[in-house]
């Protein structure tokens, strides 16, 4: 029998949507992004399994379809799926782990570039006819990149600063009980002694209840006078209003940031009137190569749980739904 499945997006890239024509599924997309929405497909349709995009999966949502059997996120960020209720109901929530992984960590880098040399400033400039020449740049040769987080978007820009001749210093609880840690990189103990040896400070960590809020005005008054914040983890993790105060004063050269606290970015966000903020609208794991990735390990995701054949428990960020002889698989 096919089974059906609910993306939660207007589209699903090529990769995948050849897989699930193989399998002859059925597919249904989500036209707009719009939580209520999805609510009343799933209330409609007898859907076997929801690629999760970026809309809000809520707990009414996956309550309203009670054949769903299995969740994949289009990523790895889990923060706009209601885990908890997954979990209530038994259904196993898979992510793509590394499927973005080099797209995300590329445009780490490109933020850290623009940020350090005001590279949007400066073509604005020229684009209104000022020949406008800022000289204050900072050469990030002989610095050192604080990580938060060392997953393996930290672990790529890690390794391109070490070849730029930057220093690399880390922060991660899991790092702590690491057998080896690995080479070439200062690690840290604690966030506070990162954050007071970094020039540049770029945030890998997933959102939740620990990591939000994490950088305040604590934090950032510890970072080091002229540094640069870079984050293309979750908006949630900083405190905005702070950052803009930080960035306004002077305390911090500039900032280059992907993810917002609220999407699509407000237009009174204090960030907007700031010339030492470089901003993209989310889109770090969104080029070709990096959403083929996410569609495909989506789909071999909830096929393969579907199927029989599972995907590895790590995979999976609720493993204690999982049926004993599949937790101690691979």
């Amino acid at each position: 029998m096919p089974y059906t499945v609910l993306v939660t997006a207007p589209r699903l890239a090529d990769a995948g949507v050849r897989l699930l024509e193989a399998a002859n599924a059925r597919v249904h997309y989500l036209p707009e992004s719009d939580p209520q929405a999805l609510q009343a497909l799933l209330a409609t349709l007898p859907v076997d399994a929801v690629i999760s995009r970026t809309v809000e999966l809520t707990s009414a949502a996956i309550e309203a379809c009670p054949t769903l059997k299995v969740i994949s996120k289009h990523g790895v960020g889990v923060s706009n799926i209601d885990v908890a209720a997954a979990t209530a109901r038994g259904i196993p929530v898979y992510v793509t782990p590394g499927a973005n992984a080099q797209s995300v960590a590329e445009l780490t880098l490109a933020l850290m570039f623009a940020a350090a040399r005001r590279v949007p400033w400066m073509d604005r400039e020229l684009r209104a006819g000022r020949w406008s020449r800022a000289q204050d740049g900072v050469e990030l040769q002989g610095r050192t990149i604080g990580l938060v987080g060392f997953g393996q978007v930290a672990q790529r820009v890690a390794r391109v600063c070490l070849a730029l001749g930057m220093r690399v210093a880390a922060f991660d609880p899991a790092l702590a009980g690491a057998a080896a840690r690995p080479a070439d990189v200062d690690c840290c103990d604690t966030l506070d002694a990162l954050l007071s040896v970094s020039d540049v400070v770029s945030l890998h960590i997933p959102l939740t209840a620990q990591t939000r809020g994490l950088i305040g005005e604590a934090q950032l008054a510890a970072m080091k006078p002229g540094a640069i914040l870079v984050n293309t983890a979750r908006g949630e993790v900083v405190d905005e209003a702070a950052l803009a105060a930080a960035l306004r004063s002077g305390h911090l050269h500039a900032a280059g940031l992907d993810t917002m606290a609220v999407e699509p970015l407000p237009a009174d966000s204090p960030l907007l009137a700031l010339d030492n903020v470089v901003l993209t609208p989310h889109v770090g794991g969104s080029t070709p190569a990096a959403l083929a990735a996410m569609a495909s390990g989506a789909v071999r995701n909830v096929l393969g749980y579907l199927q029989g054949t599972p995907p590895a428990p790590a995979w999976c960020v609720n493993p204690g739904v999982l049926a004993p002889a599949v937790r101690r698989s691979a």
